[in-house]
């Protein structure tokens, strides 16, 4: 029997009937944060259909990357007994962004031991924490737009941080010179506005003075209109906030918040609580993308100032080698703990005609990023090119590099900049490539399609500026010389290409690592053009690189160059007979008349200078001062028994080398003799009957000049061919 006021029905409400019918999503995990259980509602929230997330972990929810170290607190916190409450950041399957409220609570057994966690989670700005929520907004814009000083990145931060929790659509106008040019159009749920609706990314704007967005940065404060029509019934605009970006006094532009049925919410009009807020993020966004536009200008500068100190985009043209280089400066380093930095750097390469068709390659690293990293670079490359155009070994170039780099330092620096660097000279005509290296990594080297790295024996030396300026010390640059095969192909690079480069998982690739993963793609593409050499070497290892990466790839010549070459007694009969030599070369070669008959008259200039001057010069006679003089004859000497068979020497003949080469466009001569003094031109008088072969030298060719050798010297010049 029941009394009065009893319900007629029993209650039967179970627990999956109540969760069920629940406007909040419940997510049920174990100890291990895998899910156990979800209600109906979670499946809409978070956007999937069935149970396939069961047995998953609570991150397969699409909990956002930069909320993944969150997540695992929460279980860590709530694992120990406590209560958890917080935002998320979630992508949904279908791409959408959502910010959901979660609170987490333990799960207990009877025994009272925690089995797993309970969270409830609703999507954000949909309670009665709703003013809440919106402070938590303007809070999580202030730490993304602190994530990045790159306008592009910051931009992007903005439209995804209001989409679609806040807005179904994002434009944001930016001044440029007088007018206003769309910087971004983003739009809820990937939706793509017709043809003609929006002025497009990049293209300018024109608001007339009656639209809110004109209003908003002539008032210079946010306005907020209600659209009674839209652009349609389905899509149209309900309702918008348009507020000036304004920073230090000046008005960037302008920012607008929309609206529409695309985000399906219950009442989707703005309200004066929206406008101020809106102005309030639009502040932050305005700071953002003038510090941003800042830091462009600046690094911009750098980089130009930078780019301006290396060689142009295009490697010279060069005979018996093909050439191609890179260089890539890193991304800012406000997300590496370093500090605001422009990340140019000191890294840099050069390629340097030498006499005689020779070609000088270096490929260098200046320690530290910044300007100064980068202005040492340019000196020293132009100290470099100095030191090559004398035409001086790589060793004699590194001991001098090292003395420069150990003087140039600031009277206030701690101690020189460090350098690695090494310096290559190669000759196409007979493959010789001679090195010397001072603290860098050795080039890899490609040799009928094998992969390796060029050895560094003697030649590897310290990196300059190690020792203090005015010690002495036990560094020694040496060079070695090697013959490369035709078709070898090196590469040069610096440190950047392979160091701090990182993986999906966080982690980093070791040196070793990178350059098997670089070795590996350049056996691949072995046999390709050097500019797909260097474009698959660049892009071999994943991942942003943390330090700029210079890198030039070289390829010696299939085909032999043409030369010839022939010693000479140093008389004054033989200028005729190498005259002769050059004429029946050239025609061989088929130059021009013009062009050999040209080419002999300064064979014979150079030639005669040479007998006359060079190997004709008589040994000069040493004598102690004040000593008395000793003199014996020889014939009161018996020295035959002791085998010495002293007598008067033999005069030695002196002797001159003639070399000739042609190339695809110039014409190079060099003659070599023993004497170790170097010609210059002489000022000849109107009556004098000589002095005038090196000044027509001068005037006729296109470049001309000398340089030791390890047992004399060589004259050189340069004739261009048509």
């Amino acid at each position: 029997m029941r009394h009065w006021g009893e319900s007629p029905f029993e209650p039967e409400l179970a627990a999956e009937a109540v969760l069920g019918q629940m406007e909040m999503a419940v997510i049920v995990c174990d100890r291990f944060s895998n899910i156990i259980h979800i209600n109906a509602f979670a499946k809409k929230l978070f956007g999937f259909a069935g149970s396939e997330y069961i047995g998953q972990s609570v991150l397969s929810l699409g909990i956002a990357e930069e909320d993944h170290e969150q997540a695992t607190e929460l279980a860590r916190h709530v694992l120990k007994g406590g209560v958890w409450e917080g935002t998320f950041c979630n992508l949904r399957a279908d791409g959408s962004t959502i910010y959901t409220r979660a609170q987490a609570v333990p799960l207990r057994h009877p025994s009272g031991a925690i089995d797993g966690v309970a969270i409830l989670a609703r999507e954000a700005l949909r309670s009665n924490q709703r003013d809440q929520d919106r402070y938590g907004l303007l809070d999580r814009i202030g730490t993304r737009l602190a994530g990045s000083l790159e306008l592009e990145v910051t931009l992007r931060a903005v439209a995804d941080t209001l989409i679609p929790q806040f807005a179904d659509h994002v434009f944001i106008d930016l001044a440029s010179a007088d007018k206003l040019v769309r910087r971004v159009s983003r739009h809820a749920g990937g939706w793509t506005p017709p043809p003609g609706t929006w002025a497009e990314v990049g293209e300018q704007v024109v608001h007339p003075p009656e639209h809110h967005a004109a209003k908003a940065m002539s008032r210079r404060d946010a306005v907020l209109v209600d659209l009674s029509t839209g652009l349609d019934g389905e899509l149209g605009l309900t309702s918008m906030i348009s507020a000036p970006l304004v920073a230090r006094g000046q008005v960037l532009g302008v920012m607008s918040l929309g609206l529409s049925h695309l985000g399906r919410r219950a009442d989707p009009h703005y309200d004066g609580f929206d406008r101020d807020l809106v102005g309030a993020i639009a502040g932050r966004v305005a700071l953002s993308i003038d510090n941003a536009m800042l830091f462009e200008e600046e690094r911009q500068t750098a980089l130009a100032f930078q780019r301006h100190l290396l060689p142009g985009e295009r490697p010279p043209r060069l005979d018996g080698l093909q050439i191609a280089w890179r260089y890539e400066p890193a991304r800012p380093l406000e997300s590496h703990g370093h500090g605001i930095q422009t990340q140019v750097g000191g890294d840099w390469y050069d390629v340097i005609p030498l006499s005689a068709g020779r070609v000088g390659i270096v490929i260098g690293d200046v320690e530290g990023r910044g300007a100064r990293a980068a202005a040492v670079m340019g000196q020293l490359r132009a100290a470099l090119r100095a030191f090559a155009q004398d035409d001086k070994s790589p060793a004699d170039i590194m001991r001098k590099l090292d003395e420069w780099v150990r003087t140039m330092s600031p009277a206030d620096a701690p101690r020189p900049s460090l350098v690695s660097c090494t310096y290559f000279v190669y000759d196409a005509w007979s493959r010789e490539l001679t090195f010397s290296n001072a603290g860098h990594s050795p080039p890899l080297t490609v040799v009928d399609g094998r992969v390796g790295e060029l050895d560094f024996h003697s030649a590897a030396g310290a990196m300059l500026g190690v020792r203090s300026p005015g010690l002495g010390g036990d560094i020694i640059y040496n060079e070695e010389t090697v013959t490369l095969p035709p078709g070898s192909t090196l590469v040069l690079y610096t440190d950047g290409l392979v160091e701090r480069r990182p993986r999906d998982d966080g982690t980093y690739y070791t040196g070793e690592q990178a350059r098997g993963l670089i070795q590996a793609d350049l056996a691949r593409v072995a046999r390709s053009g050097v500019e797909t050499v260097a474009n698959t070497v660049f892009s071999a290892v994943p991942g942003d690189i943390d330090d700029d990466v210079a890198l030039v790839v070289m390829r010696t010549a299939p085909e032999e160059l043409p030369v010839e070459e022939r010693t000479f007694p140093s008389e004054p009969i033989m200028v005729s007979e190498a005259r002769r030599l050059a004429a029946e070369t050239f025609a061989a070669w088929g130059l021009h008349d013009d062009e050999a008959e040209m080419a002999c008259l300064l064979v014979s200039e150079i030639v005669t200078n040479v007998v006359l001057h060079a190997t004709n010069v008589p040994a000069q006679k040493r004598a102690l001062v004040g000593a008395p003089e000793l003199s014996f004859d020889e014939d009161d000497w018996d020295l035959s028994s002791v085998g010495l068979g002293l007598g008067r020497p033999e005069p030695v003949k002196q002797e001159f080398r003639l070399r000739l080469r042609k190339g695809a466009g110039a014409l190079w001569v060099e003659v070599f003799d023993p004497d170790l003094r170097l010609p210059r031109i002489r000022n000849a008088g109107e009556t004098d009957e000589g002095g005038r072969g090196l000044y027509l030298v001068d005037q006729i060719a296109a470049r001309w000049g000398s340089r030791p050798t390890p047992d004399g010297k060589a004259v050189w010049f340069e004739l261009p061919l048509t």
